[in-house]
């Protein structure tokens, strides 16, 4: 028995399932559950993707969209993700099977014009993002009827802030090697000026290869930024709203200054310095007093913050060269930052008592 759109009455073979063309379920030729209309009134009054077929204009429930074809060409399988914009679904291309994430953005915020701005302007600049260590935009699409979504490579693995709520503390080998492998992603994003301005844990996946080794890859660059911004963007990101994580944010992100690279690279130490301590430089019993102190005090020693392991000193240097409060005192580069972490290592061994674990030697 062949199968019909309801919406558009396009006539399919009997194993398809839903319509190419608008994206409704398909039901039995000659059931007549549904008027069929043309395909301009389909256009003009019915959302390209339905949840189930029927006479009046259905509502999309942006939070549960499983069982649906995106824009007639991506599957969606299931939610693995929502924040307070947007949500995140594993789907497949119908046409050769290939998964992606897709992360679909609220209606609120697809109808918002700056946010718009921002993120076509976004992801421009992610589809160039070209390394096997980070995760860049595949494309941004939108559905006849104003659905926003992006498209990104599907990266199954752990997040790395539960590997550290996990593990309480990541050895030093490991997270040399894990920062090396984020600071050669970042570089890439740097070279095409972009700014991350939101590196935590929970933006970083650790994946592992066919032999079972283990790599991270940095996700969402939905903060990110060209370097030389100018006055249009900078009012596409107005004073009133923080864009960032406070934990993590660099000393002229929390003022409001210019940001390059190096904000990043201050982000990236505070990031390192938890995997290895399991806790934050910087202490306060708030958000604001956490940012106060990242203003004002210089970062807990490295060593003082875990007594019982034998860091090497040249270790403690770079990571408080790193999260200097000026950023003219930090590193320039990812790359550089990545060269004094690995001789650092390497001048203290393993830096851990009895744990037998060498320095990976990228």
């Amino acid at each position: 028995m062949s199968m019909r759109c309801p919406v558009c009455g396009t006539v399919y073979a009997d194993d398809a399932k839903f319509c190419t063309k608008d994206g409704g379920r398909l039901l039995a030729h000659g059931t007549g559950s549904a008027p069929v209309v043309s395909s301009a009134e389909s256009r003009a009054t019915t959302p390209r993707l339905n949840s189930t077929p029927g006479p009046s204009k259905p509502v999309i429930n942006h939070s549960n969209m499983a069982g649906q074809v995106l824009d007639g060409r991506y599957a969606i399988v299931k939610k693995v993700g929502e924040g307070g914009m947007s949500f995140v679904y594993l789907a497949h291309d119908v046409s050769n099977d290939e998964r992606y994430a897709i992360k679909i953005l609220s209606p609120a915020l697809s109808k918002d014009e700056n946010s718009m701005a921002r993120l076509r302007r976004e992801a421009s600049l992610g589809i160039r993002l070209m390394h096997p260590n980070v995760c860049n935009i595949v494309r941004l699409g939108e559905t006849e009827d104003g659905l926003v979504y992006v498209v990104m490579p599907y990266v199954e693995g752990e997040i790395l802030a539960d590997r550290n709520h996990r593990m309480g503390v990541i050895p030093l080998a490991t997270t040399v090697e894990w920062v090396a492998q984020m600071s050669e992603g970042l570089n890439v994003a740097h070279e095409l000026k972009i700014v991350h301005r939101d590196l935590k844990p929970e933006n970083i996946m650790v994946c592992k290869r066919a032999d079972g080794t283990e790599y991270v890859v940095v996700m969402d660059f939905g903060l990110a930024k060209e370097r030389k911004a100018g006055g249009e963007l900078e009012k596409l990101t107005a004073t009133g709203i923080i864009l960032g994580t406070p934990e993590f944010m660099s000393p002229e992100q929390l003022r409001g200054k210019p940001l390059d690279a190096r904000t990043d690279i201050y982000s990236l130490t505070l990031m390192m310095y938890e995997m290895l301590t399991g806790k934050l430089p910087f202490e306060g019993r708030t958000q604001q007093e956490m940012m106060i102190a990242r203003l004002r005090n210089d970062p807990i020693p490295l060593r003082q913050r875990r007594p019982g392991m034998d860091f090497p000193e040249a270790m403690e240097k770079v990571l408080l060269k790193g999260m200097a409060r000026n950023s003219e005192e930090r590193y320039a580069t990812t790359l550089e930052f990545a060269l004094a972490i690995k001789a650092a290592a390497r001048e203290g061994g393993s830096g851990e008592r009895g744990s037998g674990d060498g320095v990976l030697g990228r």
